[in-house]
């Protein structure tokens, strides 16, 4: 291990200097992997329901099969759903089929789907001539049990595709996610003794109650952690795979039939269902500030575009920002308000590519600095003078960024390196205006495993890691637009990386929030609108690692600390004076440990979570001091605010406040210190 606490730490945090920090300190960043859009953040519960595909990733039934013998197959129609879904699922009575029986398919869904006494929205499109009714339902992949079902009457024609729409209502919850759900219909009613089907839907109730919207505990997970900003579409998911399939903005937005889907970078094909508009309303919905990413001209397998071809992906981004902001008066601006949104999204941050000194080697990162970066950021500041435009390489990655625009630093690191680069922000000028674009403790203490596999989850003493960065963070936070954990999610059916904040399946009681997820709702929702100067000034010890400063809204005064590795494991004693705050001042302080040791991790297969939070009021003794205890690997928040500022409580001793712990061994009788 690294540092030794020895002593007590006396710090004062001094009533007035520092800096204004960021308005939006910590946010999020969507990355479509795992599953984490499809079958993830997205709710749509069925699997492959438009037979979308590409020449990565074919056309096929998965996630289908038949019911009662029904010969199912894809059709390429002349007369398709439309130009974007061109094939779709036949569906036609065999000779295995039984004459009395419906025949029909059922759907898997994303490994199983989440069945309650609630209401499903549900749609299919059907081209072909049936009299009679078509039955929706859901049961058991085990046990085949049905656990509700409803009848939607048909309205289909021989040539044309017909939509039908349903509500489902459960009579009973299912006891776990090993669900599918099923269409059937009686044969015997087809003209032609077969039907056509295409994007067929199934939502349960969304967050916010959106249309085409996202799955609701995931959704309030992330509304838990107080973000301020979304950066997205993602990472690789905006460089595509190669340079014929980057995200296209256009080809997201629109009704369902409409988006033709893209082959993802992550292994599979994604929908698009979750595209420009959703990721906008997710931004309202949550009050996020918006930092589009646009295509910068590279893709994930090293190809990038030449200067002279640039030009229309360059008028492309342009008319992408218009969609978003422009008046409905404007071309782009007026093809948004026809999707039904007459008024504009702001936005105020775009940032050019994404990891530009990655994908595509020297070469790529060259073409980036010398033409793909400068045509952008040129055209954008012409049109869109008061949108801060950020590279996406940062100082770190040696790259001198063109004022005005702002960099993204992306540090994935072991613990220890987190622990040795405290002060790494400390040296950035106000020109170097930097988003930490994504961040997260991924490797062991000893190595880096990019080359074999990532640990299986977060653990306790990467989250300990991880706050000690935030905190570096927030000291420069004049500096720092914002800093977002990534990756988010990961469905633990899918793995491409396995260190991420939220896990998740079908089943929403299997949700799991890492131990990251821990560390970062107790640092974001003690959000520091300003700096105050504290002393000692470095802001660490050899174990212990602070920030003080005014909470959000004013009237608070926070310190924020965590304690990395101490003298024998011992607890680091510490003494926080506020300039201004008298004896009998009240407090209140929150330390969150694990209970597992340093490797200790959440996992969703037990359901236990390690984490351990104790929360519980102080007071100020003589001189103003608080005086607690920080465990090693401990993440703490002491809060002043509201009318403890002017001594309200003067002269009450410190009590046990809410949490889960138990008192530690050697902890003071009277409850100051853990």
């Amino acid at each position: 291990m690294l540092g030794r606490a020895v002593s007590a730490v006396d710090i004062t945090v001094h009533a007035s200097g520092g800096n204004k920090t960021s308005d939006m300190p910590y946010g999020l960043m969507h990355e479509d992997i795992n599953n984490a859009g499809d079958g993830g953040l997205y709710a749509e519960l069925i699997r492959n329901r438009a037979f979308q595909g590409s020449s990565r990733y074919p056309v096929s039934l998965s996630g289908w099969t038949s019911i009662n013998g029904a010969r199912l197959s894809i059709k390429n129609s002349s007369s398709p759903l439309s130009e974007a879904l061109p094939s779709s699922m036949t569906v036609a009575r065999s000779r295995n089929t039984t004459a009395s029986k419906p025949i029909g398919f059922a759907n898997a869904g994303f490994w199983g789907m989440d069945v309650r006494k609630q209401e499903y929205k549900g749609s299919f499109y059907v081209k072909g001539g049936y009299h009679g009714t078509f039955t929706a339902s859901l049961q058991s992949a085990l046990t085949n049990e049905s656990f509700g079902s409803v009848e939607v009457r048909s309205h289909s024609r021989p040539a044309e595709w017909v939509q039908h729409n349903f509500t489902l209502v459960p009579t009973k919850d299912a006891p776990n996610g090993n669900n599918t759900f099923a269409i059937t219909f009686d044969p015997s009613g087809c003209d032609g003794g077969s039907l056509e089907f295409n994007l067929i839907s199934l939502f349960p109730p969304t967050y916010k109650g959106r249309e085409n919207g996202f799955r609701i505990d995931i959704a309030e997970a992330f509304a838990a952690l107080n973000p301020k900003f979304l950066r997205f579409p993602g990472g690789n998911a905006l460089e595509g795979p190669d340079l014929a399939n980057p995200w296209k903005w256009n080809e997201t937005i629109g009704p369902l039939k409409n988006r033709p889907g893209r082959p993802g970078v992550w292994g599979y094909q994604t929908t698009d269902g979750f595209g420009l508009v959703e990721y906008l309303n997710w931004c309202t919905d949550m009050g996020l500030e918006p930092i589009l990413g646009i295509w910068a001209g590279l893709a994930l397998d090293g190809g990038y575009i030449n200067q002279t071809d640039l030009g229309p992906w360059v008028e492309d981004a342009l008319n992408e920002i218009e969609f978003i902001r422009g008046d409905a008066s404007t071309t782009y601006g007026a093809l948004r308000a026809s999707l039904g949104y007459p008024e504009p999204w702001p936005l105020k941050y775009v940032e050019v590519g994404n990891e530009d000194w990655l994908g595509g080697g020297v070469a790529g990162y060259d073409s980036y600095m010398d033409y793909r970066f400068p045509m952008f950021k040129d055209a954008i500041e012409a049109a869109y003078p008061d949108i801060q435009i950020i590279a996406s390489p940062s100082v770190y990655d040696n790259m001198t960024i063109p004022l005005p625009a702002a960099g993204d630093y992306h540090p994935y690191r072991m613990p220890d390196d987190f622990y040795n680069e405290f002060h790494k922000f400390d040296n950035l000028t106000a020109d170097n205006l930097t988003l930490v674009g994504e961040f997260a403790a991924t490797h062991v203490n000893g190595g880096i495993r990019w080359a074999g596999n990532l640990s299986a989850f977060p653990w306790w003493i990467g989250g300990v890691a991880e706050a000690i960065f935030m905190i570096s963070s927030e000291r420069n936070g004049d500096r720092i637009l914002g800093a977002t954990y990534a990756p988010l999610l990961r469905n633990m059916n899918r793995w491409q990386w396995s260190v991420c904040m939220v896990e998740f399946e079908a089943d929403t009681r299997k949700t799991t929030f890492s131990t990251s997820w821990h560390v970062f709702k107790l640092i974001a929702t003690h959000a520091i609108s300003h700096t105050l100067p504290t002393s000692p000034a470095a802001g660490n010890t050899t174990s212990l690692f602070w920030v003080a400063g005014m909470g959000e809204g004013g009237g608070k005064r926070v310190w924020k600390g965590a304690n990395y590795n101490t003298t024998g494991g011992a607890d680091t004693d510490v003494r926080v004076a506020f300039e201004g705050i008298e004896e009998g001042a009240r407090a209140e302080l929150t330390v969150l440990t694990g209970t597992d040791g340093p490797w200790g991790y959440n996992d969703p297969a037990t359901g236990g979570n390690v984490v351990e939070e104790r929360v519980r009021e102080v007071w100020a003794g003589r001189g103003g001091v608080f005086e607690f205890g920080m465990p090693e690997l401990s993440v703490g928040v002491l809060e002043v605010g509201g009318s403890e500022v002017e001594g309200e409580g003067k002269g009450k001793k410190g009590k046990k406040g809410k949490g889960r712990g138990k008192k530690r061994k050697g902890d003071d009788k009277d409850g100051d210190a853990w």
